[in-house]
């Protein structure tokens, strides 16, 4: 089924109004697509037909709530027994209880959507409960491993160096991946020992960056400015002539999330780390640790961009175990012999 006028102008809102990434807003509306599908095939609706409509009323300017007969039509007429039904059909493909909460998450925003713009009588979801989810929680690794992951790159190339870097960063700062690659030559306050890093919704904060990462950031930055596959496009950016991204890759050009993922398995794999660490068990470990440490909860949330603190308080499970753990260990009442 092609992509839906609809479902397009859905995320678009998600990209431009909320400041959803690219990638949840394609998940969101893989979703919506999903119950367009069900609601076609339930409702009786030729799908070919109901395109050729939904053609037919955008080429005449219709709105979309008068699109009867459209696949628009379709998915607006959706009740709150239809989408429970809908909900029962996806409980049957065993999705995972993480993915089932997003595709719920993508109906209630859809429907607040819809409704707010006159597009549905009513909000079914409103009359939806969302089941309850067993908290995960997240993934760290030791200090010790750290140290061994943030050692493997071979700093005598640029690009080992921008290695070392990057992980050395993502360590020190606890900044998503995503951030991560954004992040422009200009971001770097060296004088300040900090990054400008802008986050999810478009929110900038300013994240304090550790002397090992800034001393593996500066150095990378030396040998860069001196290649000459770099050097032109960085002193441009050096001098206020253009903007130009922090971390590139062997073309010059932005390093992809999606490079950082392989450079961080190929490191993994030369020291013998787990191969399911990820970028993110690296703000993981960040936030772990700070925990452990004795910063408190607020501060952390500040350093990972949160909005709201219960999503910074999972990692107090961990460092609460780890102050358990600690007290086994010590107290010589703490377990039995």
């Amino acid at each position: 089924m092609s992509t839906l006028p609809i479902t397009l102008a859905f995320t678009h809102y998600l990209t431009e109004e909320r400041h959803f990434s690219p990638y949840t807003a394609r998940c969101y509306g893989a979703d919506l697509r999903q119950l367009v599908e069900y609601l076609t095939d339930e409702l009786g609706v030729d799908p070919d037909e109901a395109r050729e409509q939904n053609a037919m009323n955008a080429r005449e300017g219709a709105n979309h709530a008068d699109a009867d007969g459209s696949i628009t039509g379709v998915i607006c007429k959706g009740d709150p027994d239809t989408i429970r039904n809908f909900l029962a059909h996806l409980g049957d493909q065993q999705y995972s209880p993480a993915t089932m909460a997003r595709k719920i998450a993508t109906l209630r925003s859809f429907y607040k959507w819809a409704d707010r713009r006159g597009l549905v009588d009513g909000n079914p979801m409103t009359l939806i409960r969302t089941p309850r989810q067993n908290k995960r929680l997240p993934k760290a690794i030791t200090i010790e491993q750290v140290e061994r992951l943030l050692s493997a790159p071979d700093d005598s190339d640029v690009l080992g160096r921008r290695d070392r870097a990057m992980l050395e960063t993502l360590y020190s700062t606890g900044i998503r991946v995503s951030e991560l690659v954004a992040l422009d030559a200009q971001d770097l306050d060296a004088s300040g020992e900090a990054l400008h890093v802008r986050g999810k919704g478009r929110k900038e904060r300013l994240v304090p960056l550790g002397s090992h990462a800034l001393g593996a950031v500066r150095r990378y930055i030396d040998m860069l400015s001196h290649d000459p596959r770099f050097a032109e496009a960085w002193r441009a950016a050096s001098g206020g002539q253009g903007r130009c991204a922090l971390f590139l890759n062997k073309h010059g050009s932005r390093l992809s999330s999606r490079s950082v993922r392989r450079k961080l398995d190929k490191y993994l794999r030369q020291v013998g780390l787990d191969p399911t660490i990820s970028p993110h068990t690296l703000r993981h470990s960040f936030a772990t640790h700070l925990l452990e440490n004795g910063a408190d909860l607020r501060s952390v949330q500040e350093l990972l961009g949160h909005q709201s603190l219960s999503t910074t308080q999972v990692y107090t499970h961990l460092s609460a175990q780890h102050t358990r753990d600690a007290y086994n260990q010590a107290h010589p009442r703490a377990e039995a012999g």
